[in-house]
């Protein structure tokens, strides 16, 4: 298969459109199933997400007045898009797509999109609870995001290249744990879990930033929502486990890898209370800054 077929296979089937869409589903049906029983409830069926996603579609779409339709449908739009191409470009097993120079870089922009779009979408509505939601989800950007991409750059340092092939076939080294480290503290805020769902505090702003979001473009969101926490998990499996996906049991090891964090991340959501947006902030520059420092001091060492 040429170049292009494999990376249009990448991008609509696995690990892009339809299989990350699943595994999305599957993925939130998991934290929220796992949620009620430690909370002492049923919980939902398993096709719940995609019940939810089918019902979200098929309403009619309302754009709230003096909103920009082009921004209503497009953010959702774009915030999908940029997780799929994300998707298309790890090197997860059975992705045919060739690995090029930088690529870790743009799997990081496309990794960005859900959130800097989930920022505009609230200040577009023109809703005082999506302006709040919008406001915090920009300062905890600013917060996670320097463990998360000081571990992806400690990673590169010490493999001398921003290649994911390159960086997934460097040697085991203490980078890896000081680096899984600082992306595993990211990954409860990429997603607004608990402790740090202060973007989409229902308590306090409603639904957050999608808010006056409804129809499609809300079932966008909560797709794109889905398939970031499939990226995020792919990108971690790559890049601290590539020996064990890329085996012949790759891709049930990939699965179960993803599973165990899903069950992590779930447990601390539901044993621990949403902090203060000052509260987060600080413990990712003070605890995200300490892990961040001590990667790229073994990436140096080493």
């Amino acid at each position: 298969m040429n170049t292009i077929g494999s990376f249009l296979l990448a991008v609509l089937v696995w690990p892009g459109l339809i299989v990350s869409a699943l595994l999305g589903w599957t993925y939130l049906w998991m934290g929220r199933k796992l949620t009620a029983r430690l909370q002492g409830r049923q919980g939902p069926p398993f096709f719940q997400p995609f019940f939810d996603f089918v019902k979200l579609a098929g309403k009619k779409t309302i754009v709230p007045v003096g909103v920009n339709p082009g921004l209503f449908y497009g953010l959702p739009l774009v915030a999908v898009l940029g997780v799929v191409f994300a998707l298309a470009l790890l090197p997860l097993p059975g992705n045919l797509t060739p690995s090029f120079s930088g690529d870790l870089i743009l799997v990081v922009y496309l990794l960005e999109m859900p959130g800097i779009c989930t920022v505009l979408a609230g200040y577009a509505s023109r809703s005082l609870y999506g302006q709040v939601s919008a406001s915090r989800e920009a300062v905890m950007l600013l917060g996670y995001n320097l463990p998360f991409l000081a571990a992806l750059i400690a990673l590169a340092v010490q493999a001398g290249s921003f290649e994911l092939a390159k960086i997934a076939a460097a040697p085991w080294s203490p980078v890896h744990i000081l680096a899984g480290l600082a992306f595993l503290i990211s990954i409860p805020a990429r997603i607004r879990s608990n402790p740090f769902s202060i973007p989409n505090a229902e308590q306090e702003i409603v639904a957050g930033a999608t808010t006056e979001f409804n129809g499609l473009p809300l079932a966008l969101f909560e797709l794109a929502h889905g398939m970031e926490l499939v990226g995020m998990l792919g990108l971690f499996a790559a890049l601290f486990f590539p020996s064990l996906i890329s085996g012949g049991l790759g891709l049930v090891w990939y699965v179960l890898i993803s599973l165990v964090l899903v069950v992590l991340v779930t447990v601390l959501a539901v044993s621990t209370a949403r902090l203060r947006l000052n509260q987060a902030f600080r413990f990712y520059w003070l605890w995200g800054a300490l892990t961040a420092v001590a990667a790229f001091a073994a990436a140096v060492i080493w």
